[in-house]
This record gives C-alpha cells, structure tokens and sequence, in this order.
C-alpha cells in the first residue's frame, strides 16, 4: 500500500513522544537512535521504501507508554527492584492502548505493544514468541536493547559497539531474531552505526551535565558559549565546542520553570519528516 501520511497529524505524535522521553533525564535521544539504527535494518533486510519509513515512525513512537510509569521509578538512578521492574513492564501495554484509538494505530501500534517480547516466548507482556512477532516489532525489539546497551546510565557507562553486538550474537535464537542479530552485526562491523550512537541527531553529539549526568538536548543551530540548562539537576550549563561535539560547564544555577521545559527533539524529527514523499 503507498504511504499516505498526513505530516502534521504525525509530527504532533513525534512530538509528543519526545515530550514523554524528556521525563527521563538520562536517555535523551533514545527514540531518535532507535528510530535509526531500525531505518538501517530495515534497509539491510531488504524492505521496500515505504516500509522502511513505516518502521522509522514505529521505533520512534515505541515507548509512548512510559507516560503511564510514576517518576520515582522512572528516573531513579539506581537499578531497579524487582516490584520496580515489574512497573515499568507495563509500558508496552500503555503504549498499545494510548495509540490504539489514533488514525496512525495499524502503523506504530505493534512496536510499542511487542517490543520487550522474545523469540524464545520469555519477554513482556503476552509471552509472544518467532512469527507471532511482526517483523517490525523483532527489529524495534533489537535495536532498542542495542541502543540501551551503548548508551550510559547513571548506574553504568554505555557499552563498546562491538561489546553490545557481541551480546546480540549471544542471545541470537532466544531473546533476538537469528537473522536480524547477524544483519546488526553487519552493520557493525562496516562502521554503520557509529554516526549514530551517542547523538541524539544527525550530525547532532549527545551533551551530558557535568555534574549530575544526564543527557541535555542541544538545536542543530547550536554554537560555541551558548546556554542550555539541565532538567534534573537545575543547572546552567555553557557550551564549549570540542571539534566535532561540544563539552558542558556547570556556571550557575536557575529556578525558572521556562527555562527548565522539556524540549522536543526538533531536528531528529524533521530528519524523519524528511524521508515521506
């Protein structure tokens, strides 16, 4: 089927979408990577075009649910408990109920429901298992744990590339599809998902706070002295340009409401907008 999308009905969705990411201090640009290294896979498979871009959009919309999970867990930053853990296993259920109702649901609605499901049957939440999992779903399910696995958290430094494929080799056949894992590999090993881990958009270098940690979402039109602020800590932070990236110094502190919005991933939406015709 062609894609027909109306543009503004799914920016809205990619918006909202960041705004529920922006909860969570410390995986800004998460949907972006995932929604990227999904486009690569898919690529790589062989899928059509289209169907490329309708497996971007999914990966991007796949953690909506996580709107239904308290802050106390979600931004804890130790590892979670198992009552904790059981929590936060309820996002994909969420995720599937909030899209169900949108006129995008038959597009993105199964990456957010079946996305922590496995191959083997053991994943969350319906124990679904091989083809009962759409081939979408099996791609946002690998390149989320990619991601998570390269990406650091208050409670561990992200992985190595070759570290986090080298566990996808391992879990091939039981949490991972076989062929996705090996085609990830792949990937790897020509040097196509550096460009991606560790920005949060094209071209765009995740900046993190000196002194609490989090990742601080920074515009495309971004240059050397300007101000950002962190979420989690309050904190006014001047950026320095360090080659290709930008370091962040802690000069102050600040209790304006307005300065400490959450702020929607702009040019990795309009990178996504960008691929629909």
């Amino acid at each position: 089927m062609p894609l027909e999308i109306n543009k503004s009905l799914l920016k809205s969705l990619l918006l909202m979408a960041d705004i529920v990411e922006a909860r969570d201090p410390y995986t800004g640009g998460h949907v972006w990577r995932v929604s990227q290294f999904a486009k690569l896979l898919a690529t790589k498979v062989g899928m059509s075009g289209d169907d490329i871009v309708r497996v971007s959009i999914a990966a991007y919309l796949h953690d909506m649910g996580k709107v239904g999970i308290p802050d106390q867990i979600l931004k804890k930053e130790e590892a979670l408990n198992d009552d904790e853990y059981e929590v936060i296993k309820t996002h994909p259920s969420i995720g599937d109920r909030l899209l169900a109702g949108h006129p995008l649901a038959e597009m993105v609605r199964t990456a957010a429901a079946e996305h922590h499901e496995r191959i083997d049957g053991k994943g969350y939440p319906n124990g679904l298992q091989g083809e009962q999992l759409s081939l979408v779903s099996r791609i946002v399910a690998i390149v989320d744990a990619f991601d998570a696995m390269t990406s650091t958290r208050p409670y561990r430094k992200g992985m190595p590339i070759e570290t986090a494929l080298n566990i996808l080799r391992e879990n091939a056949g039981t949490q991972f599809d076989t062929e996705l894992a090996r085609h990830m590999c792949e990937l790897g090993k020509a040097g196509d998902l550096a460009h991606i881990v560790g920005h949060t958009a094209d071209g765009i270098p995740a900046v993190t706070c000196p002194h609490c940690g989090p990742v601080v979402a920074i515009p495309r039109s971004t240059e050397d002295g300007d101000i950002v602020y962190c979420r989690a800590c309050r904190g006014e932070l001047q950026l320095r340009r360090r080659g290709d990236t930008f370091e962040a110094e802690m000069i102050g502190m600040t209790d304006d409401p307005r300065k400490l919005e959450p702020v929607p991933n702009e040019a990795g939406i309009e990178s996504l907008l960008e691929q629909i015709g």
